[in-house]
């Protein structure tokens, strides 16, 4: 009987650690995804409030710039011809140009990383 006892206190053992290992993986993968997810969130609350005076969202059509919709699949701005990554979008963003105004004197380090996340996410 003790040894019956020792094998079930064995299995048990070996289930809970099963369990746990489930649960922090699952409470790793959410770790991951949630920040993400958070800085799109607030991406779109930054563009809906800046940005979208002059830029679509939910289209490519034109309003006074670009619509942004799937800029990223595009892979190059439509004004030069330049390739779009995190770093020429946030250049973009802080520096404007001739037809947009710059931003760097507006929005926070933060929230330009944010409207890029979103605008990634379109």
């Amino acid at each position: 009987m003790k040894r019956l006892e020792k094998s079930a206190m064995i299995a048990a053992g070996f289930v809970g650690l099963l369990g746990a290992g489930a649960l922090l993986a699952q409470t790793a993968t959410t770790k991951t995804a949630d920040p993400n997810a958070a800085a799109v969130a607030r991406g779109k609350t930054v563009f809906q409030q800046k940005c979208s005076v002059c830029h679509y969202d939910n289209t490519e059509q034109k309003k006074i710039g670009p619509g942004l919709k799937d800029l990223s699949k595009r892979g190059t701005f439509s004004v030069n011809g330049n390739k779009i990554t995190d770093e020429s979008l946030k250049a973009w963003i802080e520096n404007g140009d001739q037809l947009m105004p710059p931003f760097k004197d507006v929005l926070e380090a933060w929230q330009i990383k944010d409207v890029i996340a979103y605008v990634k996410s379109l």
